[in-house]
């Protein structure tokens, strides 16, 4: 009979799952930032495009840490969230209701990355991983940050502005 899996390699399976999502993310950033209409947008996405960055380094110093190498595993979710991105810029282009869906979608990113996040911190604290809970904490903080600024961003911008068209 195969090991019956354990905490560790469920801390792995969703580490890699994490790596995987924040580096698809990287990818969609700058598009998304090109399609959106609002400056305050655009800045947005370009700013949390770096903090992403600053992410992914953090996720590999984990990966050090269990002494196993940085690779992601293909995240189903993360890529039908980023896929509905996708369809709001094709289907909203040049309609005042785009940045709208464009927060929406990115917001739908960071509640899944807080998801994950949570997650890991509480199994790395059961590992007694110390020094990967403080890297995950300061990933969690930033994307906690990064949802009020587009929940602060909807209300002030893309909500007045399909408010005023409609």
């Amino acid at each position: 009979m195969a090991n019956p899996k354990t905490l560790e390699d469920l801390f792995l399976d969703t580490l890699k799952d994490i790596y995987f999502a924040e580096k698809q993310i990287l990818k969609a950033l700058p598009k998304m930032a090109r399609a959106a209409q609002s400056e305050e947008g655009k800045a947005g996405f370009l700013q949390h495009r770096d903090e992403t960055e600053a992410q992914v380094e953090r996720l590999e110093q984990v990966f050090e840490i269990i002494k196993k190498p940085a690779r992601g595993k293909t995240c189903e979710a993360i890529q039908g969230i980023l896929a509905e991105g996708e369809e709001i810029i094709e289907e909203f282009k040049n309609s005042s209701a785009l940045d709208a869906g464009l927060i929406s979608s990115a917001q739908a990113v960071e509640h899944y990355e807080i998801a994950r996040y949570g997650t890991l911190i509480a199994w790395a604290k059961q590992l007694g991983l110390n020094d990967a809970v403080a890297l995950l904490q300061d990933n969690l903080k930033e994307e906690k940050a990064t949802d009020q600024k587009l929940t602060k961003l909807a209300e002030t911008v893309a909500n007045a502005k399909g408010k005023k068209a409609a």
